[in-house]
Formats: C-alpha cells, sequence, structure tokens
C-alpha cells in the first residue's frame, strides 16, 4: 500500500517503514506528525483519488532529526558588464519515517475563523469600518532615470552609485569627466576603467544605438583593446 501524500509544500509517493526527507518541519525531534492532504491511495489494485484530496485519509509519521542538504552553488554572471556572484546554499531538511498510512476515519485540522466583532457600546451602533483598498492612493511621482547598466563597463553595484551621486542619465554621464567618475566609483570592488564610459554615454543620449553596439563589440569590458 503506497499513498501520494503534500507534506511542507511538496508531494511524495510515500509507503510504511519509509525514510522521506522534506523541507524542514517546526515539530521535535522524536514526536509524531500527521499529514492529512492525502492526494491517492493505492492498496493492490484498488485506487483511490481525491479532488483534490481524500477525505478522512492521513499519513502519520515521527521526527527522526533535522539536518542540512548538500551545498548548491549559485553562481550568476552579466556578459561584458564585470558582474559576478557567487553564493551557496544549503537546504533546511527534515528527516521523517512514515509510520502508517490511514485510509478512512482521520480527523482534519480545523482552522478557526475571526468573527467580526459588532458589539454596541451604551446603546450605540458599532462603527463601521472603511476598507483602506477602497481609498483611492495618491500616485507617487518618480523620475525615472535610463539604464546605464547599457554603457559596457557599468554592472548594477556601479550604476548605483552613479545614481547616488547624481548621475542618472545618459546625458548626465556623457558631462561627466572619466577621472570624476572614478572618483565617484573609488569605493566599489574591482579594477574599472572609465576613460570610455563619458563617450559611450554620449552615443546612447543621442540614440546611435548601432553605432553604439558596433563599437562596444571592440570594447573588452569597456576597455579599448
Amino acid at each position: 500500500m503506497y499513498a501520494i501524500v503534500e507534506m511542507a509544500g511538496q508531494q511524495f509517493k510515500v509507503a510504511k517503514d519509509q525514510k522521506v526527507y522534506v523541507h524542514r518541519l517546526q515539530v521535535e525531534e522524536g514526536k509524531k506528525v500527521t499529514f492529512d492532504n492525502v492526494l491517492l491511495l493505492a492498496d493492490g489494485s484498488n485506487v483511490t483519488v481525491g479532488a483534490p484530496a481524500i477525505d478522512g485519509a492521513a499519513v502519520e509519521a515521527k521526527v527522526v532529526k533535522h539536518l542540512r542538504g548538500d551545498k548548491v552553488i549559485v553562481f550568476h554572471k552579466k556578459r561584458r558588464k564585470g558582474y559576478r556572484k557567487k553564493n551557496g546554499h544549503r537546504q533546511s531538511l527534515t528527516e521523517i519515517v512514515i509510520e502508517s498510512i490511514i485510509s478512512k476515519g482521520a480527523k482534519k485540522a480545523e482552522t478557526k475563523k475571526a468573527e467580526p466583532k459588532t458589539k454596541k457600546a451604551d446603546g450605540k451602533a458599532a462603527p463601521v469600518e472603511v476598507s483602506v483598498a477602497s481609498k483611492p492612493k495618491a500616485k507617487k511621482a518618480s523620475a525615472k532615470g535610463d539604464d546605464l547598466k547599457k554603457v559596457e563597463g557599468i554592472g548594477p553595484k556601479i550604476a548605483e552609485t552613479l545614481i547616488a551621486a547624481g548621475i542618472s542619465t545618459y546625458a548626465e554621464l556623457a558631462k561627466t569627466d572619466a577621472a570624476k567618475i572614478s572618483e565617484i566609483i573609488a569605493d566599489v570592488r574591482g579594477n574599472h576603467v572609465t576613460d570610455t564610459w563619458p563617450k559611450q554615454a554620449k552615443l546612447a543620449a543621442d540614440g546611435k544605438w548601432d553605432e553604439l553596439q558596433k563599437w562596444q563589440d571592440e570594447l573588452d569590458g569597456g576597455v579599448a583593446k
């Protein structure tokens, strides 16, 4: 006999005495846990499919231990932007062992709904609450700059630093001296050559994208070869 059951946001095919690794459960080691969202039950040739879950069916398990999974490396790179980012991740898991599969008679956990308060005070009707969603929201005026990352050699961190310094458009970047740009981004990690950035920004500001693209193909991370 086996069952397909949802546990901690994932679906598993389980049988009695089987060990399963699920996302971390907020249950102490050695305690029992019941999963009542059973989607399918199979006992020999008898197969029961829920819609979506089977009423009265449940899977009982025991928490063996909490652990962490193998490390996964997540690496991001953006071509010709000088952007590289490496992170590691270990998923928090819980090891459980299936003790029994109940086909019917299990009680589902009840969820209590909060009832709205309509008590009267001093014979006066309770005030009606106005939903915030019904009120018109004021639109925020936001000045949107250009995407400075289209200039070869400028990554997200450098673009953020330039915007903080008041340089948010191609025209403003084109008017800024390369030495001044180097001074602004001095605290950004890495070796950045800014000689071509004002000229790239000038072509972008003038809308000469084909000419800019052709020139960028000849550059190496924003540096003339």
